[in-house]
């Protein structure tokens, strides 16, 4: 059976994980494209495959017309897969935290960051962008799967790390330290904050240790993406 019509109960299901309330509601989101799914599949979160392959009776197959209609890109996949969120697993490794980040670009590339260079639990604040945002999921490149995400208010698991022994970074461009100079703890968790505005004053009591990164005059400021990958790089967690 082929499913043709754009109003059928399952497309309008599929339909509402284009929207985060939903996606809370149900435990669940929609992955797209071959490589993703592959990563989706290796962690067993796959609950359904959708497809306009008509050989493949093992899957729900869909017309292309439906199949435009849930695809978030302008130029659909072959197949979609509706996938359930990874749980959040106890904080673990090094740690990158981040206060307000709004930009699902930004939160993608730092999360294919944050795998690279070994670290193992990344904390979304309450008000950072959702990690299941079909943008943000593009660009993790399947790195998703890969690591510890936790969404947590930051005035709740701050004081946690600090107990746990964790030696926690923040970066402020005046009062810091050249990040070239800095001899970085073996548990640490680095903070970094919004894209305009930077990391919120409230947590300025729980910093060990402040930082900056040296760049010439012509540049006031990095993205946000590009300063946290540096600072992962630098901190040496590829050999952890």
């Amino acid at each position: 059976m082929i499913i043709e019509s754009l109003k059928n109960s399952k497309v309008k299901e599929w339909m509402k994980l284009k929207e985060k309330k939903y996606r809370d509601e149900t435990g669940m989101f929609l992955i797209e494209g071959d490589h993703l799914i592959k990563e989706a599949e290796k962690m067993g979160l796959i609950k359904e495959y959708i497809t306009t392959d008509l050989e493949n009776k093992n899957k729900t197959i869909v017309s292309k017309a439906v199949m435009k209609k849930i695809s978030s890109q302008i130029t659909p996949s072959n197949e979609i897969a509706v996938c359930y969120k990874k749980e959040e697993e106890q904080i673990k490794g090094n740690i990158i935290v981040l206060d307000g980040i709004q930009d699902p670009g930004n939160l993608g590339t730092i999360i294919r960051s944050a795998v690279a260079f070994s670290y193992q639990t990344l904390i979304l604040s309450s008000d950072s962008v959702d990690v299941y945002n079909e943008k943000v999921i593009r660009s993790t490149e399947g790195m998703m799967f890969q690591i510890n995400i936790i969404r947590k208010d930051l005035n709740e698991i701050l004081p946690i790390l600090k107990k746990e022994g964790y030696t926690i970074y923040g970066t402020n461009v005046i009062q810091g330290t050249n990040i070239k100079n800095v001899s970085f703890a073996s548990k640490k968790a680095i903070i970094i904050g919004n894209e305009g505005n930077g990391m919120k004053d409230n947590w300025k009591p729980f910093i060990d240790q402040m930082l900056y990164i040296p760049m010439n005059q012509k540049c006031e400021s990095l993205n946000a993406a590009i300063s946290a990958s540096i600072i992962m790089y630098e901190s040496g967690s590829t050999n952890e």
